[in-house]
């Protein structure tokens, strides 16, 4: 059974997955330069799932490549031309975050289910419509994107085992738990943000 398995994964699955796990680990670790590597995975996984028919999250991925290339530069520079701070979202962005998760979730259904021969439009579209709002926040340096995300990856796996991606379901199953400990240690990064600033404040 294992060797089957293996025998399904390809080199190109391999270096994705690769990239990918680098990418979310120093995405945990709020370093910038973690989208340079989503970049590299995001290319690797346009060609894959476009190739076993999963169009949303071929889409996605499309998105991931230009909010990757977006959040680089937020990240650097932001409005403010410095580096923008880890925070919690307001309640304006949490009403985007969710109108993304509906919007991007119908908007997919239907064209899966019109225009595609796919087997799992309501999966490969739940997939979608929260990693895109997991991504969106996460280019703001949110705190809520790992929540997002974490939703993303628990319907992600059983899904990427359907099509036989075996190492992308291994992949999504890390990639909830980084998301886990990307929350806490995201909170930990706001808690220490806020407690550094009532210290500077003058007495």
């Amino acid at each position: 059974m294992m060797q089957e398995i293996l025998s399904k994964i390809t080199w190109l699955e391999w270096l994705g997955v690769l990239f990918s796990s680098v990418q979310v680990l120093l995405a945990r670790k709020n370093n910038v330069n973690n989208y340079l590597f989503g970049i590299a995975g995001v290319l690797i996984a346009l060609y894959l799932k476009f190739n076993a028919h999963l169009y949303a999250e071929f889409t996605l991925e499309l998105y991931y490549l230009v909010m990757s290339v977006y959040g680089w530069i937020f990240w650097k520079y932001g409005n403010q031309k410095a580096e923008v701070p880890v925070s919690y979202s307001d309640s304006s962005e949490r009403f985007k975050s969710w109108g993304i998760v509906v919007g991007t979730f119908i908007l997919f259904y239907l064209f899966l289910t019109v225009y595609t021969k796919s087997d799992v439009p309501i999966w490969d579209s739940a997939v979608a419509a929260f990693a895109w709002a997991g991504m969106w926040l996460l280019a703001k340096r949110k705190i809520e994107n790992w929540i997002f995300l974490a939703v993303s990856n628990i319907i992600s796996i059983p899904l990427m085992i359907h099509k036989d991606f075996y190492l992308y379901a291994v992949l999504y199953t890390f990639l909830l738990i980084v998301a886990i400990f990307g929350y806490i240690n995201w909170k930990k990064i706001i808690k220490n943000e806020s407690e550094n600033k009532t210290k500077n404040l003058p007495q």
